[in-house]
């Protein structure tokens, strides 16, 4: 599977920025881990067979959990592409259902960064692109947002 961008971009015209999905949609799978982790170890401390069988199998169905979110947020950050070349933005999302959008950089009028407490620590956050006849649109929980922004602008 190669690059979205890579098969649409024009004879002359070059990535000059590509970004990500950040890596905070793993939070919620990591956090589950952790339980899972706990869990086991609660049964190594545990005397009676009933409690341990317990902890495993409490264990093993938030592991089940926490598997199923690491592949649904790894699939996500696969299957999101987000990239700044000499001439437009481009976007896209999703495998069989896919999203795209692309908008020239010269019917840009403004790129808007807003990023949360935990976004300005972990450098994520959403950018709205405002078109010109082109309308709004927002990309959400990306990586480096203000390098993002800085690709787009700095022309």
């Amino acid at each position: 599977m190669g690059r979205y961008v890579d098969q649409i971009l024009q004879p002359g015209e070059t990535v000059l920025y590509s970004t990500n999905a950040h890596w905070i949609f793993y939070l919620p799978a990591i956090i589950a881990w952790i339980v899972v982790l706990v869990f086991l170890i609660l049964s190594q401390m545990m005397v009676t067979t009933s409690l341990i069988q317990l902890c495993w199998g409490i264990a093993a169905v938030v592991a089940v959990v926490a598997l199923y979110w690491t592949i649904r947020a790894w699939f996500r950050r696969l299957t999101t592409e987000t990239d700044v070349t000499d001439r437009r933005v481009v976007h896209k999302t999703g495998f069989v259902r896919r999203r795209t959008f692309e908008i020239a950089l010269s019917k840009i009028e403004s790129v808007d960064v807003d990023q949360s407490i935990s976004g300005r620590i972990f450098n994520y956050g959403n950018v709205t692109i405002l078109g010109v006849g082109e309308g709004r649109q927002t990309i959400r929980t990306i990586a480096s947002p203000l390098a993002f922004r800085n690709a787009i602008t700095a022309r």
